[in-house]
């Protein structure tokens, strides 16, 4: 099998902005890029109809598609039933967005799934994904939850219990690997029937982690992004973000397993730590394409 899926940069990887960051992706060999959507600039509410279509048509005029817009609104994600409406109202509006800037998935996450199923916070984060996969699924489109905080399996099986599949996955090998010390390649397989969009990074695990102490837990403490980066550049929280094939990932195998579920989505380049995201990024598209290049896996 050919690797033949498209490369997507995140561009606030970049540190650059937006603007500036479409154009680097753009030299860096993007074909597609992720944009974060929750607050700033590209935030739904400072974007009138006018700036869209303007926007729509500069990332057009570069070469570049949208894979996803990013709709992560951090905090107990969708654990507190209380905060949840607001959430809920804002993550549709980001939704809304992607679609008009050409893209139908919108990434998040959504806190980490409880074991037990009675538990209110499973109930909460239940109700809150039913209603957003509703609304995605009337615009034929993905809230797409990330890889990382439970195994999955186990998001699976809380994804089966959705009615429809307008939440679905965006699929991280590296959190997998960092964070529950999952296999990806048989996460792939697990999560087949969801995946719509993926991250490429790279990531080793030291020691065992406790999945609280980075994605937060209603009544333990808030996810942080900012937090999440400086545990991963360290390694002293039992993880480290690693550039592309430095790390625990088995991309041959993990690529492999993309196309044996028919997997056609975009493959795209997130990079949360370290002092050169550009070089670290034009890295990890050469070797995305030394896979494409390939006569096989």
């Amino acid at each position: 099998m050919k690797l033949n899926n498209k490369i997507g940069i995140i561009v606030d990887s970049l540190g650059l902005g937006v603007t500036e960051g479409l154009k680097k992706a753009k030299e860096l060999g993007a074909e597609g890029v992720q944009i974060y959507a929750v607050s700033g600039e590209m935030d739904p509410a400072a974007l009138p109809p006018a700036r869209r279509k303007e926007l729509r048509s500069y990332i057009e005029g570069l070469g570049l598609e949208i894979s996803a817009l990013c709709g992560d609104l951090g905090g107990h994600g969708f654990q507190d039933a209380a905060a949840n409406p607001a959430k809920i109202e804002k993550s549709k509006r980001i939704l809304d967005l992607a679609v008009e800037l050409g893209t139908n998935i919108v990434t998040t996450h959504i806190g980490i799934v409880p074991e037990d199923p009675s538990s209110p916070i499973y109930a909460a984060m239940q109700q809150a994904c039913e209603e957003l996969g509703v609304y995605a699924k009337s615009l034929n489109a993905y809230f797409a939850i990330e890889t990382g905080p439970e195994p999955a399996a186990h998001l699976k099986s809380f994804l089966d219990t959705l009615s429809t599949n307008g939440v679905s996955v965006n699929f991280d090998p590296a959190n997998m690997v960092m964070v529950t010390g999952d296999d990806p390649v048989q996460g792939v397989k697990t999560l087949q029937d969801y995946i719509v969009h993926t991250h490429v990074k790279d990531g080793v695990r030291h020691r065992p982690v406790d999945p609280r102490d980075v994605y937060g837990y209603l009544g333990y403490e808030a996810m942080d992004h900012e937090k999440i980066a400086d545990m991963a550049s360290s390694g002293g929280a039992g993880f480290e973000e690693v550039p592309l094939g430095e790390g625990r990932v088995d991309f041959p195998a993990y690529f492999a397993a993309l196309q044996e579920i028919g997997y056609t989505g975009y493959l795209t380049i997130e990079r949360e730590v370290g002092d050169k995201p550009e070089e670290d990024i034009r890295k990890a598209v050469g070797f995305i394409r030394s896979f494409r290049e390939r006569g096989k896996i």
